[in-house]
Parts: structure tokens; C-alpha cells; sequence
């Protein structure tokens, strides 16, 4: 493979040691978004993650593309999800049956939020780069959440349940301004046939993480990629 000029760094290369470089792509990294490309392709020294106003902004101006891992990690998180590809079918079923323990078909046992058991709270298992004081949880739900539009945009309806659902859960327990929560716009989930939308707290009480996720781990934390 033509690697280009002598000081050309293919994006493969970097944030990885010397022993583990590679000449040849390895297949986790090949066919990524140019966006994936970029990010891979920088130093962690010249990332910084983001501030919880970073966030807040993100999240009221809905520009949710904008968020992104860490080069690092998100090197890490292609490697996993191939590997899940590969032992477990796809991620999805890898998250229906090992992260929620639910089955296909998935049927919710009364209306949205009726029922705990319709709903499941754990860690995004490879959170975006953030300041290291805010807890990224993903709420995974069986029930849909109405949508409407190409974009798979929340109808005002759905909002409006999911605001008083996050109030009733997070925000009692968490200062209201150090609560935001968003659901991705299709082109942005990796995930799209089971409902999830995402919480972020900034400093919470980690006891308080540990009784909502049920004492969740994310996988990132022991995932040997």
C-alpha cells in the first residue's frame, strides 16, 4: 500500500505505540465517515473534551453531530463493535440480550414510563469526550417514542413525556441545570431499532449513578480491544 510522502502519518497510525503500527489498515478501521477518519487521525494531545456548557449548548442548539470521542477511544470503540459483529451478529443484538437482557420481539408491557420494566437505565458504554465530571447514561426504553419526519425528530408529545420522566428521575436527585438529556436524530444513532434517548449529569452523586444504572459498568471500563 502506498503510504504517500515520508512524513505522511496514515490515520491508522496514530495514538497507537510503535510495536503496534500497522502498514495495512486494519479491517476495524477501514470504510469509516470522513468525520471518523479526521477524528482517528489526530493526536489525543491536541483533543480536548468537552465542558459541561459545551455540552448544554450542544444540546439546546441541536447540534448533537458535533459531539465526538476521543481519538483514542473511538479507535477503541470500531475495534469493539467489529469484534461484536463478528462474535455476536451486530451490536444490537449484542446490547438486547447481554447490556438489557430483553428479547426479540420487544413489547412494552403497558404505556410509555408506566412501567419500570419497560425501561432500562445504564452507561453509554463509550461515552463521547467529556469533561470527566459528567455521567453519560443512556435510558433504553421497549416502548417507541413518537417521532416525526425524516430526521426522526421527538414530537412535541413525546417531549413532553420524556421531560417529566427525566425530572421525576434525575432531576430530583441532581440540581435541574445539571441535567440535560437528547435523543440522536437518525443519522446519528448506531443503534435504531431498540428506543434510547441520552441523560447527562454534571457531578452527581456517584451513589445515586450506582442506584439508577442498578450498579451498571460501562463496557469501555473492561473491554480488551
Amino acid at each position: 500500500m502506498d503510504l504517500g510522502p515520508p512524513d505522511h502519518v496514515p490515520y491508522w497510525q496514530y495514538n497507537v505505540s510503535e510495536g503496534d503500527k500497522t502498514t495495512d489498515c486494519p479491517p476495524f478501521l477501514l470504510n469509516l465517515s470522513d468525520k471518523d477518519r479526521r477524528i482517528i487521525g489526530t493526536p489525543d494531545s491536541a483533543y480536548a473534551p468537552s465542558s459541561w456548557s459545551e455540552v448544554c449548548a450542544l444540546v439546546s442548539s441541536n447540534r448533537l453531530d458535533l459531539f465526538q470521542r476521543a481519538p483514542s477511544q473511538l479507535r477503541r470503540y470500531k475495534a469493539y463493535t467489529y469484534r461484536l459483529g463478528r462474535e455476536h451478529g451486530s451490536v444490537q443484538d449484542f446490547i438486547l440480550r447481554e447490556r438489557l437482557g430483553w428479547t426479540q420481539p420487544v413489547r412494552p408491557r403497558g404505556r410509555p414510563f408506566q412501567f419500570p420494566d419497560d425501561i432500562r437505565i445504564i452507561y453509554n458504554d463509550w461515552p463521547y469526550g467529556l469533561d470527566p465530571n459528567i455521567v453519560h447514561l443512556v435510558v433504553w426504553t421497549k416502548f417507541a417514542l413518537e417521532s416525526d419526519g425524516e430526521n426522526g425528530e421527538l414530537t412535541d408529545a413525546a417531549r413532553v413525556i420524556i421531560e417529566a420522566f427525566v425530572t421525576t428521575t434525575f432531576r430530583q436527585r441532581v440540581p435541574p441545570n445539571q441535567v440535560v438529556w437528547f435523543k440522536n436524530w437518525s443519522a446519528l444513532r448506531s443503534i435504531d431499532l431498540v428506543e434510547h434517548f441520552h441523560v447527562m449529569m454534571f457531578g452527581p452523586d456517584p451513589d445515586f449513578v450506582r442506584q439508577v444504572t442498578n450498579g451498571d459498568v460501562p463496557q469501555y471500563m473492561g473491554a480488551d480491544v
